[in-house]
């Protein structure tokens, strides 16, 4: 007679064969991902010794003795905010700080937008611009999948940002190095051969890196070919009032867009013209067709952000609340953005300057007629890295320069510095 087979047997065989199927989990396909080309420029130009560098890396305001800037607003928002006996730590809703978005939506849209009195318009806190607009891809990828065109060249970060959501991304020229100007031709074939229904990704203002920007009438004839082939604008916008100095002016092209009755998207940044960089304080504003659209779109914004930050940073997004809140407050910070704008402006100015009494070959009139904190200069890979052995002077390796790292100190000494490799590089 066989002998009885007991439960603890069977249970301990079956163990003992999931045991020898199981697979050992290794991390042979984990691979060394290789170091952001932005800060990896940051790092050696920091680890760089030679006292004549100059780093034109990163985009972050400096002054004109070359330290970083906190606005003389946002001083005294922060003392407004420290004296507040009734300010506290709390979590805000999963929208965020619902006055500072509301404030974001209107200094996009503008203060009388019919989008807004007619409720068509929601708005979330981001973790800065880059956050807004990964949480726009998010909800593209899940509600309005597409074919994503971005420009070549663009933000480091865009074709990451909307791959890393699962949507596809298409790269069209945007710079001819030719007559360092907008591609303006190629951009209109995308937009005509792209398929229907497709996100394009637009820079507000300060288009970066290039700097250069469609006109206005360009930026009407771009809106007449979306509409018509019913293309969706994504507008990221990081450099308002920053850019001209003029909030209303680096505000046109999306209030153009919402006033020819476009849904759309758009990524803000308090990064640049607040000056708040690692204090993350963006909002993503959507413009929809209908109140119950708006109304569900919000909902779906909140629940991804309960899903990946849950609750937005606090203290940036109360300081620029008690700035835009107050009139007094905010012709101050659009006094400081002036001062920011124009000291860009007049580093422009001298480089150009510079460049022509040395009769540098080359055009050279695009650094001038570029706007914002970028000035794509049009020096090639092998140019860049003879500026750099050489000079110790610090640029991306596609000849973007951050221009606010200029000052009268140190612009002549660029403009030697590209003048020879031009002629020798």
């Amino acid at each position: 007679m066989p002998p009885r087979t007991r439960k603890n047997d069977t249970k301990d065989d079956a163990n003992k064969k999931a045991k020898t199927d199981a697979k050992v989990v290794t991390w042979t396909d984990l691979t060394q991902q290789p170091e952001d080309p932005i800060f990896k420029l940051l790092n050696e130009c920091i680890a760089d010794s030679d006292p004549s560098k100059i780093n034109l890396s990163i985009g972050a305001y400096r002054d004109e003795t070359g330290k970083p800037w906190v606005l003389p607003v946002v001083q005294k928002a922060k003392q407004i905010l420290l004296s507040d006996p009734a300010s506290n730590h709390e979590y805000f809703g999963l929208d965020g700080n619902r006055s500072f978005t509301e404030a974001s939506a209107r200094l996009i849209l503008g203060q009388d937008s019919a989008a807004m009195k007619d409720k068509r318009v929601t708005h979330i806190q981001a973790v800065s611009g880059t956050g807004a607009v990964r949480l726009g891809a998010d909800f593209l990828a899940k509600f309005r999948p597409g074919t994503v065109y971005i420009t070549n060249p663009t933000w480091g970060n865009h074709p990451k940002i909307f791959a890393a959501s699962h949507l596809k991304v298409v790269e069209y020229n945007y710079w001819d190095g030719k007559t360092r100007t907008i591609a303006y031709d190629t951009l209109l074939d995308n937009l005509n051969t792209a398929p229907v229904g497709s996100i394009f990704v637009l820079h507000a203002c300060a288009h970066n890196p290039t700097g250069l920007d469609p006109t206005h009438d360009q930026w009407k004839q771009i809106a007449s070919i979306m509409k018509e082939r019913q293309l969706f604008p994504f507008f990221d916008c990081a450099y308002q009032g920053f850019a001209s100095g003029d909030l209303d002016r680096d505000a046109w092209a999306v209030r153009y867009f919402v006033e020819q009755g476009f849904e759309l998207l758009v990524a803000q940044s308090f990064s640049k013209n607040f000056g708040l960089y690692s204090e993350r304080t963006g909002c993503l504003t959507g413009v929809f067709a209908d109140k119950e659209t708006t109304v569900k779109a919000h909902s779906q914004f909140c629940a991804l952000v309960r899903c990946s930050i849950s609750n937005a940073p606090g203290f940036g997004a109360k300081i620029v609340d008690i700035v835009l809140k107050d009139a007094a407050l905010t012709k101050e910070w659009k006094e400081n953005l002036k001062t920011m704008a124009n000291r860009i402006t007049l580093m422009r100015e001298k480089l150009f300057e510079h460049l022509k009494k040395m009769e540098t070959p080359g055009i050279w009139t695009h650094i001038t007629s570029q706007i914002g904190m970028f000035s794509y200069t049009g020096l090639t890979l092998a140019q860049v890295a003879a500026i750099k052995s050489k000079f110790h002077v610090y640029m991306t390796d596609e000849g973007r320069v951050s221009m606010a790292g200029l000052n009268e100190s140190n612009v002549k000494q660029f403009a030697e510095a590209v003048d020879w490799v031009v002629r020798n590089a």
